[in-house]
């Protein structure tokens, strides 16, 4: 039988991305990109297994035209529109079996349109990028496009002048007749719109030396500044992983696009700035704090549901206050107090908890949610919050998460009732006061 709303998702926000019926184990894409004429053609196996009998399912696509689906090697009826690849396999496929999708397409690739703009593959001056929060991954490859976790094998094949950066450890590298395929591994369990693949005219730098491995792909002529504005990476990293724990991951690399971009946008293992971002100045210095951040919050602990975005945005937010704070920049509570008044003077409508998929990447969930988390570091003391923080990490490693896990397990570090700080702070628009630190030695 084919599940309930097999062509929607479980997320609240976004329920007409992802699918029912199945999860997906791992991805294997083998593109090939053309930068000038911006074409790109795949094959993506996909590995899923089912969670109840399905006599159909569905994968999202953007707009693509699809050549053949096969399911266990069987050709098989699809349709393919609207943003849906809805397919039909000879014979229904039993609850718990794994089957493998196989699905060819190609075309001009474009950003999925929305309230936030265009998100996903997206054409640079001379190369691409791939920025997909929340929603932009059907963009360049069929996918069930939920906040569920799985692994990938990418193959990207492209011009030689061009250097390619996928999410994941470059397994190979082969040189061709005129191009290269670049192959990169992403073992580590990845929500789909955290896959990211980059194509540009790049060096590659080391970022840091020393512990893990750090890089940047960066154009020639940004190195001078670059290594200036990114020059306290290591200690960035080395203060970070003090604070919340080891990182998660065996790489991080920055990409710095030959083109201006509104915002710096994170990806697994991986964040992306544009030129604009590197003024030899340091300027943005608390942007690399706060996409570094994210490796811990919202890639390796990523959100259940796009409604506890605050746990995603909140903490990297308040990984700014703390790298300032240990860096010789403001305090963390002249950080809190300049931003609690900022809020103070904003209108109180909505909650953090919550806030509405409207409000997703509102500044308000980002800076009150960094102020609940001063709010409990304050109420619980400097040991036990940084000991929750250490454990909520280590124990939801490559994990979704939500609030109320986080609301129960920061109840299990101290006996003082947390649930008044917390519905204050999360669940009621009305902004409380900020309560002081304890003095630190």
């Amino acid at each position: 039988m084919t599940p309930p709303g097999a062509d929607r998702s479980t997320d609240s926000y976004l329920p007409g991305h992802g699918n029912g019926g199945y999860r997906v184990l791992h991805y294997d894409l083998d593109l090939n990109y053309l930068v000038v004429s911006n074409r790109l053609a795949g094959k993506a196996t996909v590995t899923a297994q089912a969670v109840q009998s399905l006599s159909r399912f569905s994968l999202d696509l953007g707009q693509f035209r699809v050549s053949d689906v096969r399911v266990d090697g069987r050709r098989v009826t699809y349709t393919h529109r609207a943003g849906k690849l809805r397919i039909k396999p000879e014979q229904s496929i039993a609850y718990g079996a794994t089957f493998k999708i196989e699905i060819k397409y190609a075309g001009k690739p474009v950003p999925i349109s929305g309230r936030w703009g265009d998100i996903g593959w997206d054409e640079l001056t001379d190369g691409a990028l791939v920025a997909s929060q929340p929603n932009g991954a059907p963009s360049w490859f069929p996918c069930n496009d939920r906040l569920e976790k799985a692994s990938f094998l990418v193959k990207v094949t492209a011009a030689a002048p061009y250097t390619v950066v996928v999410t994941g450890d470059l397994v190979s590298r082969r040189r061709g007749a005129g191009d290269t395929t670049w192959v990169y591994e992403r073992t580590e369990p990845t929500a789909p719109y955290l896959m990211s693949v980059q194509v540009g005219r790049y060096e590659l730098i080391d970022l840091a030396v020393g512990g893990v491995r750090q890089q940047a792909a960066i154009p020639p002529r940004l190195r001078t500044v670059f290594r200036h504005d990114f020059g306290r990476h290591g200690e960035i990293m080395a203060a970070f992983e003090g604070l919340f724990g080891p990182y998660p991951f065996r790489e991080y690399v920055v990409v710095v696009a030959d083109d201006d971009l509104d915002d710096p946008i994170e990806a697994q293992g991986m964040a992306v700035f544009g030129r604009n971002h590197v003024d030899g100045f340091r300027t943005h210095e608390r942007l690399v704090a706060h996409e570094l951040a994210h490796q811990w919050f919202g890639n390796s602990l990523t959100v259940a549901d796009w409604r506890h975005i605050w746990l995603n945005e909140g903490f990297a937010t308040y990984a700014e206050w703390l790298w300032s704070d240990v860096s010789g920049g403001p305090s963390v509570e002249v950080l809190a107090a300049r931003w609690h008044g900022w809020v103070a003077a904003q209108p109180a409508w909505f909650t953090v908890a919550d806030p509405g998929v409207a409000r997703m990447f509102d500044p308000l969930v980002y800076k009150r949610g960094a102020l609940t988390l001063h709010a409990l570091r304050a109420a619980v003391g400097e040991e036990t919050f940084f000991a929750l923080l250490r454990s909520w990490v280590g124990e939801n490693r490559h994990r979704t998460v939500t609030t109320s896990q986080f609301r129960e397990h920061a109840g299990r570090f101290t006996t003082k009732p947390l649930h008044d700080l917390f519905a204050a702070w999360l669940d009621r628009p009305a902004l409380p006061p900020l309560p002081p630190l304890p003095l630190r030695n």
